[in-house]
């Protein structure tokens, strides 16, 4: 590549004491590259699966969790792309901002990338935590209230509130900044000059722990509500398999947002509410921990299937043999096959959950 010849090039022409300032920029350029090409992958696989479970299946709580969950994997897929070429970009001119970039534009669309591709999944989380909350809690109001259409509303809602929060700093004429690190743009965090350089860092830090805390308290109440019902009702139910898929896939879209995004979002909540200077290598570090969300969320829809769940029950029950026989049987009762799944009717949802029956609500598809 181009990129890593003029680097090299760059490298050879400097002093002997540099040579461990060129071994980390082709490092960085190297872990970029693996990143950006992961989680290409990863995403374009957890779209196919899900896209292809979106077509079999026809019950509405079902169909409006895989739009949402298929929303947040494009997302991660967009945000891959568009910033792991920035970035790329950014290395290939050996991060000299005043040659490539004089007026700011591509910093200006840097920041706004990474604010919107940062705030949407934590958005989307939430909405599908609070989605499935109702649900399980409220099936009733669910299955008769909230209809296709206004899924579609509360997914754009999302997004247009993530470009919102993105947008302000051109609106507002408080352009992004180039970091200490120069690899990327963000809020202006150092050597604020009033209370709007503040206030814009913090919104996005505070909304972002806002969905993280609003998706810890549903998708509790959501499991609490589901064991509750399994306890209750002893004998198999028949729509309990999906709830459990999805709040397994919820629970840890909820655990890897929250390693992943909390230490970025706690620091930057630090470093505009304090008067600290900011330390580069750590900044960095929590950027990276934050763009490995949307590598390890599309792993949460590959691996925490029925039927991937199912075999790695199969695996421990002949590794454990007769201790785990009872686990085994839980499992059998609570992962039954897809078809069984979709072909579940909305009277057995509230029989679970115990409410009254209510009709069985078919929806064609989601357009």
């Amino acid at each position: 590549m181009s990129a890593n010849g003029s680097s090299e090039s760059s490298c050879r022409s400097e002093v002997r004491p540099t040579n461990n300032t060129c071994f980390q920029k082709e490092l960085s350029i190297t872990a970029s590259v693996i990143s950006m090409t992961v989680g290409i992958f990863s995403n374009s696989l957890a779209l196919f699966i899900l896209l292809k479970s979106y077509s079999s299946i026809r019950t509405k709580s079902r169909a409006s969790f895989l739009l949402f969950a298929s929303s947040l994997v494009i997302t991660d897929l967009l945000g891959h792309l568009i910033n792991g070429s920035l970035v790329l970009f950014v290395y290939s001119a050996e991060k000299k901002w005043e040659n490539f970039d004089p007026y700011q534009i591509i910093c200006t669309i840097f920041g706004a990338c990474m604010v919107f591709f940062g705030l949407s999944p934590l958005f989307l989380g939430s909405a599908m935590a609070v989605e499935r909350c109702i649900g399980v809690t409220k099936p009733i109001f669910h299955s008769t209230v909230l209809a296709s259409h206004h899924m579609k509303r509360l997914l754009g809602v999302t997004w247009l509130l993530a470009a919102l929060v993105a947008a302000l700093p051109v609106m507002l004429s408080k352009p992004y900044k180039v970091q200490r690190s120069r690899s990327w743009c963000f809020f202006l965090i150092e050597q604020t000059k009033d209370w709007m350089d503040v206030l814009l860092p913090l919104l996005f830090s505070l909304l972002g722990l806002l969905a993280l805390l609003i998706s810890i308290a549903c998708n509790t109440l959501t499991g609490c509500v589901l064991i509750q019902a399994k306890l209750r009702h002893k004998h198999h139910c028949r729509s309990m398999p999906y709830h459990i898929e999805m709040i397994c896939q919820l629970l840890a879209i909820m655990l890897v947002s929250c390693i992943c995004w909390g230490p970025l979002l706690i620091h930057v909540t630090i470093l505009s509410t304090r008067a600290t200077d900011e330390s580069p290598s750590f900044s960095l570090l929590t950027i990276r921990m934050a763009t490995w969300n949307q590598i390890l969320d599309p792993w949460v829809y590959i691996l925490l299937r029925k039927a991937v769940l199912r075999k790695i029950f199969v695996l421990l029950h002949g590794c454990c043999g007769s201790k785990f026989y009872t686990l085994h049987r839980w499992q059998r009762s609570m992962l039954h096959s897809s078809a069984e799944t979709s072909s579940s009717s909305g009277s057995s949802d509230c029989r679970c959950l115990g409410k009254t029956p209510v009709h069985d609500v078919v929806i064609k598809s989601i357009t």
